[in-house]
């Protein structure tokens, strides 16, 4: 199973708004500057975690995001689900009923998912459910303290040269 950069980006941006712990909201362009990213494909992202109501964003020279909700009311989940959908992760398109696997079948053999199907099925649901047991609060009580110091001094020193 694979995600896009962009849950990473998104899941980071979250991280970094909570350790910021800024009243005034945060440019976009500071948030790419500060992981070196593509302000364009970034401002994608936050667009999406805007949609989804995690973000909320401010136009204008002085604008930027900030989260729209407490970070123990966001879970990675919530950042997945914004990013790339609420898509299930496995399509199954059914091939045991094509070609010559399925001559002479009976119906009946076809009524229920295949045991393929079954078992992508439950790997997603208790992926989705881990996700959504982590909030971007947890995720920032883990952190360790000289990580949360590093991100809060490089944001500064990335404030005082705009």
């Amino acid at each position: 199973m694979r995600t896009s950069e962009g849950v990473e980006w998104g899941l980071h941006c979250c991280l970094t708004l909570v350790w910021l712990g800024e009243t005034d909201p945060v440019p976009s362009a500071r948030l790419a500057a500060m992981f070196e990213l593509s302000p364009t494909y970034l401002n994608k992202v936050l667009q999406r975690l805007t949609r989804a109501g995690l973000l909320t964003s401010t136009p204008g020279p002085r604008g930027g995001v900030r989260l729209a909700r407490d970070p123990e009311r966001i879970t990675m989940m919530d950042v997945v689900t914004a990013v790339e959908g609420a898509d299930p992760l496995f399509a199954c398109a059914e091939i045991r009923r094509q070609g010559a696997s399925a001559d002479g079948a009976h119906p009946r053999e076809f009524a229920r998912p295949c045991g393929i199907a079954a078992a992508m099925r439950r790997a997603e649901l208790a992926w989705r459910r881990e996700l959504a047991a982590r909030t971007i609060a947890d995720l920032a009580r883990d952190a360790a303290v000289t990580t949360v110091t590093r991100v809060r001094n490089n944001y500064a020193r990335l404030a005082s040269t705009a």
